[in-house]
C-alpha cells in the first residue's frame, strides 16, 4: 500500500495534513498517535469509508479510489474498527457471514459454519456461532469483528485497538495468528495504544500527531519510552501512588446483591462492597465475571434479584437511572460510544444530557445558558472539537470520553463509578483521564473503579478489590498488594500469596 499527500478535514478540523504512508508486504505496521491525531482517519479512506480530500493511494501499485469499504474488501483490504458494527439481533454467523455470499441468493449454512469454526480453532477466537450478539459480552463481540474480517480472507488487515477487550491470553493467541498471517505475505496494520503490545508485534512503527507523520522508526530500534514522548510531543512521567487521606465513614454500601445477566445467568453472587468518600476502591478481574452487571445496577440499567444498595444512611431506588443521578452518582460507562454518549447530537447536547433541566426556560430551553455551560467544559476539560454546535461523532475517542468526565465531574457527584475509563485511550489521554479521577477523589468523591488493566488498578486503587464468577475474591489495601496476590484471586484461589 502506497498513501501519497491524503489531507482529510472535517468543517475546520484538519484530520490528515498531507499524510505521505506506506505498508510494505509481509510486514506488521503500528500506527501511533494521540487520539485525534488522524490514524484512524487515515486507515478509514484507506478502507474506502471517508474520500480524501486530496491525494492518492496504491495497492499492489495500482491506483485505487474506493467509494464504499465494499469496494476495499473486494480488493483484499479489510478493517476490524475499535467500536464494532455489529447487528445486536442476529447471531454471531450471520454477522460474520453478511455480505459475503459470493452472488449466491441464499446461504449454505452449513458451509459457512465450517469455514467458521475452522477459523476460530485456527486463531482461538471461539464464539459460539448461534448466539445473539446482543447476549455477548463486550470481549466476545471483539473477536466476532475480527474473525468477520479474517472471513473474506483480507490480504491486507487494518486493526484499529483489535485486543482492548481481549484476555492476555486471547491477545497472545492474536499476535501468534497476525505472525502466520504476514509469514505468508499479507500486510497488517496494528493500531494499538498499548505500547507494550506495539513493540512485541510490529516490525515498523509510524507516528501521527495533529494530522502528520511526525516519526517512523524500525521497532527493534526504539522504546515504548520514546514512542511514548513522540506521540504527545513531550515527555511523560509515570503518575506515582498518591494515597488518599481518608477518614470518613461508609458512603455507598452494596449489600448481599445477586443479579442475572441478558442470558438469564447468576453474574453477580451475593455481593457485599462498601465504598468511602475520599477514596478510590479499584475492583480488577478478567472480563466476563459480573463487573459489567454491578456498574449496570449501580448505574440503574439494570435490577438485580436480591440486595440492596445504601447511599449514607438512604436506599438507593434500583433499576432507576434517574434516581441514580439524582442521589449523586456520577457514571462513565463501559461503551462510552452506545451508553455514554447520543453521537448523533452536538457536543453541547451530550455535556448536558444527565443535566438538562437546569437548561430549562419555560417550555423550552435556554441555549445560550447552553452554550455557555458547553463552552467552559470544553476549556476547563481541553476537549478538542470544531465548536460547542459539534456533531459528537466526529471527534476522537479520548475526546468523547472528555465529554463524559465533563458532564460527571462538573456535577461534583458523591459517588462516580468509573468503567474501563481508559480503554482505547492513548497514554496522554490515559494520563489526564487519571488526573481527573484523583482530583475527585481529592475532592471527597468516593470512587468504583472498575478496569482490566492492572497498571491502573494498581495507580489508582487506594483499596484494590477481585471478582471472579461473580464474587469478591478479596479485598487489601494498595500498600499491602502485591501482582501475585491479585492474579492468584483473578484467577479464583481465594488464598493469600505467604
Amino acid at each position: 500500500v502506497e498513501m501519497h499527500s491524503i489531507t482529510k478535514t472535517f468543517l475546520d478540523v484538519v484530520a490528515n495534513n498531507n499524510v505521505d504512508f506506506r505498508l510494505y508486504e509481509g510486514e506488521i505496521c503500528a500506527l501511533l498517535g494521540e487520539n485525534g491525531a488522524g490514524k484512524t482517519t487515515l486507515m478509514n479512506i484507506l478502507f474506502g469509508y471517508y474520500a480524501a480530500d486530496s491525494g492518492q493511494i496504491l495497492v499492489r501499485g495500482e491506483r485505487v479510489a474506493f467509494s464504499s469499504p465494499h469496494d476495499a474488501i473486494e480488493n483484499g483490504v479489510g478493517m476490524v474498527h475499535q467500536h464494532f458494527s455489529l447487528v445486536p439481533s442476529q447471531t454471531v454467523l450471520e454477522n460474520i457471514v453478511v455480505g459475503s455470499f459470493g452472488g449466491k441468493f441464499f446461504l449454505d449454512t452449513a458451509t459457512a459454519k465450517r469455514k467458521l469454526l475452522d477459523l476460530q480453532n485456527r486463531f482461538g477466537l471461539h464464539v459460539d456461532p448461534d448466539a445473539f450478539v446482543w447476549t455477548l459480552p463486550v470481549g466476545s463481540q471483539q473477536k466476532v469483528e475480527i474473525l468477520k474480517a479474517l472471513y473474506r480472507d483480507a490480504s491486507i488487515l487494518i486493526l484499529d485497538e483489535p485486543t482492548a477487550v481481549l484476555a492476555p491470553l486471547e491477545t497472545k493467541e492474536l499476535f501468534a495468528t497476525l505472525r502466520t498471517f504476514a509469514a505468508e505475505g499479507r500486510s497488517v496494520v496494528f493500531i494499538s495504544h498499548k505500547l507494550n503490545e506495539v513493540m512485541e508485534i510490529s516490525d515498523r512503527v509510524v507516528v501521527l500527531a495533529k494530522g502528520k507523520v511526525v516519526a517512523e522508526r524500525k521497532t527493534s530500534e526504539t522504546s515504548e519510552k520514546e514512542l511514548a514522548n513522540l506521540m504527545v510531543g513531550h515527555e511523560l512521567t509515570k503518575q506515582p501512588y498518591s494515597p488518599s487521606r481518608k477518614t470518613v465513614a461508609p458512603l455507598l454500601q452494596v449489600s448481599g446483591l445477586t443479579v442475572k445477566n441478558d442470558k438469564g445467568i447468576v453474574a453477580v453472587k451475593d455481593l457485599s462492597l462498601t465504598l468511602h468518600a475520599g477514596e478510590i476502591t479499584a475492583l480488577a478481574g478478567v472480563s466476563g465475571n459480573g463487573q459489567k452487571e454491578l456498574a449496570e445496577v449501580l448505574f440503574g440499567f439494570r435490577e438485580p434479584q436480591r440486595g440492596s444498595v445504601m447511599i449514607g444512611d438512604q436506599p438507593l431506588p434500583l433499576g432507576s437511572p434517574k434516581a441514580a443521578i439524582e442521589s449523586g452518582i456520577g457514571r462513565i460507562p463501559e461503551d462510552r460510544m452506545t451508553t455514554g454518549l447520543i453521537l448523533d447530537l452536538t457536543v453541547e447536547e451530550n455535556l448536558a444530557l444527565e443535566n438538562h433541566t437546569k437548561f430549562k426556560k419555560g417550555w423550552t430551553i435556554d441555549y445560550r445558558a447552553l452554550r455557555r455551560h458547553a463552552e467552559k467544559l470544553i476549556e476547563d476539560f481541553s476537549i478538542k472539537t470544531a465548536g460547542p454546535g459539534a456533531i459528537a461523532k466526529t471527534l476522537s475517542g479520548g475526546n468523547l470520553q472528555k465529554i463524559i468526565l465533563a458532564r460527571v465531574l462538573s456535577a461534583s457527584p458523591r459517588i462516580i463509578v468509573a468503567a474501563q475509563p481508559t480503554r482505547g485511550l492513548d497514554v496522554g489521554a490515559a494520563e489526564y483521564v487519571h488526573r481527573r479521577i484523583l482530583e475527585a477523589r481529592d475532592a471527597g468523591s468516593a470512587i468504583l473503579l472498575i478496569s482490566e488493566d492492572l497498571d491502573e488498578i494498581f495507580m489508582l486503587g487506594d483499596r484494590i478489590a477481585v471478582m471472579f464468577e461473580g464474587e469478591i475474591m478479596g479485598i487489601i489495601g494498595r500498600q499491602e498488594a502485591s501482582i501475585e496476590q491479585i492474579s492468584l484471586w483473578m484467577s479464583g484461589v481465594k488464598e493469600k500469596c505467604a
